[in-house]
């Protein structure tokens, strides 16, 4: 029988971004139909407002037009029809992320919720989709890459496919074009990548490694794989970076350099932090697309959904992603404990994480983290970089305190068998109580204190007994991210506490943090300094005019603010030690030596 609920999408012009998209209800209410479009897409917790880029929108019964009143900025109220009701509509497609819809003359992809209209009250039913392409012949080579399971589609993949209900039509994103597609297979379940735009990459190297990675955490959570198939689907432009985890592919935008380029075998920071996304959208096959918060069963895609976990799925995941590198001999362990490094630093330069605990980034990613202003450092911390770092801690813990017998796997696995396998979502208070079950550890202080408190973590402690020391030193320099030790010992820089971008005029403002020589002299975000003792200043040289000063030497900086010219006397101030840094201990302890192997699996990543 064929589902009563029926979706058509072509790029009628691919040169002005529009999608034409139709819905078709077989047997309409005879009351009338409600048809509403998503305000935001899982993963993504921000409203989004897709509607606002329908440019038209019409209905009409077999041939006939049907009146359609605007309920909200959202959803639309159909007259009430007695044969077949056709909901056609126009979609402006041009936002070039992994949430949204982008369509020009060389590619289309779209995302179900930015062009699938919902029938309210039917989103359970099954439904059907025809992707057709655009009309033109130079459109000749365009094909398709989905997961949405296939009906009946030509060579190209263009044609009928199925949906289970409305929730499964929005999680499988669509990309048309003319793509490079590499194809492995991991644990006998065929993956591929799809490669949009321009590129050189060697697709047999990012097929191993991949491949590799795959592996891993399909083992790590229990094979058979959760999907029959699984797709990457790459957009490689200029400068960007991106990813969105979907049940069964991932959406992912890259610079073309961060992928690996033919005849060059080393791997690069970018290639690192290329696969580190592979890693992180992939890990979310389970956690968050299969163990959910229960706020997220089912999804309401009409409004904000508030939960406390974020920080377990996002953050979890944020270290996963890096460690299955490491564990599959893809990075080295120098290699994966610089970026461990790195994500010490990140969060140790925020102020904000001695404000908010991670529970409360969570609940308030809708306004805050997907929000964030000037004042963002000051005020907030990353549910996934702290939320990482909780990880590992946790995962260190449960290892000491076990005697190696328990770690973070084994919650992992726990929650894929009780929540992800069922379909049940976790309640907000269901974690820990499930840590003490599984590992036998009981772990109330910690989760008090890493959790609702803010705190740092006492990591330099937990990693101690792995072998590995904490340490940390002043930045060198602004782009300097941590994760490797300085070089040696450096006069004490003196420190504005601001970061700056390019403006025409100067430097400008665009943090100013708490307690910094900045905020106390009166500077702000958006001031933009033009002089410092009388000589111009750029972002590109300000620090380096900052070098020649010591830090409690006193300058003075000129700035516009709007557009009013202000004159600033700065108390310079010493760089804070923020920047983190791990290193082996030289005479590491034997049992050390064989907690941090079986952290790490060196065993067998060799």
């Amino acid at each position: 029988m064929d589902p009563r609920v029926h979706y058509r999408i072509r790029p009628s012009h691919p040169e002005a971004h529009l999608f034409e998209v139709e819905l078709t209800v077989s047997d309409p209410n005879p009351d009338g139909e409600v048809v509403s479009l998503p305000a935001w897409i899982p993963g993504s917790y921000m409203i989004r407002d897709f509607a606002k880029n329908i440019v038209r929108l019409r209905a009409r019964c077999a041939e006939q037009p049907l009146e359609v009143e605007k309920m909200d900025k959202q959803t639309w109220r159909v007259a009430p029809c007695s044969g077949p009701l056709t909901v056609w509509c126009e979609v402006y497609c041009w936002d070039l992320s992994v949430r949204s819809a982008h369509l020009d003359t060389s590619h289309g992809y779209f995302n179900g919720t930015s062009v699938f209209l919902q029938v309210q009250g039917r989103e359970g039913e099954p439904c059907s989709i025809a992707i057709e392409p655009p009309e033109a012949s130079h459109y000749a080579q365009w094909r398709v890459a989905t997961t949405l399971p296939a009906v009946e589609t030509d060579d190209r993949g263009f044609g009928l496919y199925r949906a289970a209900d409305y929730e499964e039509l929005v999680d499988h994103p669509v990309e048309m074009g003319t793509f490079t597609l590499v194809e492995f297979e991991a644990c006998g379940i065929p993956h591929a990548m799809a490669i949009t735009g321009r590129h050189r990459a060697d697709v047999d190297r990012l097929a191993a490694d991949l491949k590799q990675i795959c592996e891993y955490q399909i083992r790590l959570f229990g094979e058979p794989a959760p999907m029959d198939r699984y797709l990457f689907l790459t957009m490689a432009v200029g400068d960007g970076y991106g990813g969105l985890e979907h049940r069964s592919s991932t959406s992912l935008l890259c610079s073309r350099n961060d992928l690996p380029l033919v005849g060059r075998k080393e791997l690069t920071d970018d290639y690192r932090g290329f696969l580190g996304l592979c890693s992180h959208e992939y890990f979310h096959t389970w956690n968050i697309k299969r163990i959910k918060p229960a706020a997220f069963v089912p999804y309401d895609l009409s409004r904000e959904v508030h939960t406390r976990l974020l920080w377990a799925f996002e953050g979890i995941t944020s270290y996963y992603d890096d460690l299955a590198l490491v564990r599959t001999g893809v990075i080295s362990e120098a290699s994966y404990l610089e970026l461990l490094g790195q994500t010490i630093t990140r969060v140790l330069r925020t102020g904000g994480r001695l404000k908010q605990s991670v529970t409360d980034s969570s609940f308030d990613a809708w306004t805050k983290f997907y929000k964030q202003d000037e004042n963002a450092p000051n005020a907030i911390v990353s549910y996934y970089a702290k939320g990482a770092l909780i990880a590992l801690a946790l995962d260190l813990k449960l290892r000491l305190e076990s005697g190696g017998a328990k770690s973070l796997d084994d919650v992992m696995r726990a929650l894929w068998e009780r929540y992800g396998r069922t379909g049940t979502g976790v309640g907000e208070q269901a974690f820990e109580p499930l840590v003490e079950e599984v590992t036998g550890v009981s772990l109330g202080e910690f989760f008090a204190v890493a959790l609702q408190g803010t705190d740092d973590l006492p990591l330099a402690e937990l990693l101690s007994p792995f072998g590995v020391d904490l340490r940390l030193r002043a930045p060198e320099s602004k782009d300097d991210k941590g994760g490797k030790p300085g070089k040696g010992e450096q006069p004490a820089k003196a420190w504005l506490g601001v970061r700056t971008s390019e403006d025409p005029l100067g430097a400008k403002l665009t943090f100013v943090f708490d307690g910094g020589a900045a905020q106390r002299a009166g500077l702000s975000a958006g001031d933009v300094v033009v002089a410092l003792n009388g000589l111009r200043v750029t972002s590109g040289n300000l620090e380096k005019q900052l070098s020649t000063y010591a830090p409690d030497e006193r300058v003075t900086l000129h700035a516009f603010r709007r557009d009013e010219l202000s004159t600033f006397e700065v108390a310079l101030q010493p760089a804070p030690a923020d920047t983190c840094f791990l290193k082996l201990q030289e005479e590491a302890a034997p049992e050390a030596l064989a907690r941090r192997k079986a952290w790490l699996n060196l065993t067998e990543a060799g």
